[in-house]
């Protein structure tokens, strides 16, 4: 057997020339990019570091309930973030909630349009479904290494490693809602003379949105998932002290931050659920 070990395929040095060409070759792109990102992240955190935490808190109560029509899932924010506050973890988790918003901005701002066009080109989703399947399997370490010599250290590298994971979720939701839409009601659209466009903005997006909206949710489950790895880059947030919590074995640390980015994930998902009619 020594024969075919001595001659496998080189699998990691193609992938490591790949990013050797793109990173002398894709400097400027990069440097951009990564630009870009910080601004948007430096403006999020900015927004919800800046005013008292109340304030932040009442905000996300009034959007909670604004969404769900209900002072049940209201009255869970308002706890659940009172609770963050009272353990002394509010700057930390304004850092993953940033990481989790600037995530969402990105996945559903790409994921949306390239779902929708997926589900109109039944063989481009064919062609893509590979590719997805990798995208969530391959283990969310490997991205920290390309995100690391792209983009350095900091929130930007966690933020690319957390879209790289998180984006097949949206695409795949937006696929299924788009695709699902009854032919009944596209031919009742066509036979009143509706354009593609006029479609998919009064058809076929209304009745994909509880997918949609669950993708979203996907987003923000998968995003906070990753805010520990993504802590291993220099990214700030709750993944902060549970990794120093690993380093120190210390359970109390570990315990607390861990049960805190248990309450952001139910918090935002009691925000954001669809309720089916």
């Amino acid at each position: 057997m020594e024969w075919l070990t001595e001659n496998k395929i080189p699998v990691g040095k193609a992938a490591a020339s790949v990013f050797d060409w793109l990173q002398i070759n894709g400097a400027v792109f990069f440097d951009a990019l990564s630009d870009l990102l910080e601004g948007m992240i430096d403006g999020i955190l900015w927004v919800l570091q800046s005013p008292n935490p109340f304030f932040i808190i009442l905000l996300f109560v009034a959007i909670t309930y604004a969404l769900q029509r209900s002072w049940k899932p209201a009255l869970l924010t308002f706890l659940g973030f009172v609770f963050i506050l009272n353990q002394g973890y509010w700057e930390e988790t304004t850092e993953s909630l940033t990481l989790v918003l600037s995530a969402c901005v990105v996945c559903m701002g790409v994921g949306v349009p390239i779902g929708i066009a997926m589900a109109h080109r039944p063989k481009l989703y064919g062609w893509a479904r590979p590719v997805l399947d990798l995208m969530q399997t391959l283990p969310t370490f490997v991205y920290l290494i390309p995100a690391i010599v792209f983009f350095g250290i900091g929130m930007v590298p966690g933020l690319i490693a957390t879209v790289i994971f998180v984006l097949p979720a949206p695409i795949r939701l937006t696929h299924l809602g788009v695709s699902t839409t009854p032919a009944s009601l596209l031919e009742a659209a066509q036979a009143f003379g509706a354009t593609p466009r006029q479609t998919l903005w009064k058809v076929e997006l209304p009745y994909a949105f509880p997918q949609i909206m669950a993708g979203l949710n996907q987003t923000i489950m998968l995003s906070l998932s990753m805010v520990v790895i993504a802590a291993l880059v220099g990214a700030d947030g709750l993944g902060v002290p549970v990794v120093r919590a690993l380093n120190q074995v210390n359970t109390s640390l570990g315990f607390e931050s861990g049960f805190i980015i248990v309450v952001v994930a139910i918090v935002l998902d009691r925000m954001l659920r669809v309720e089916k009619s």
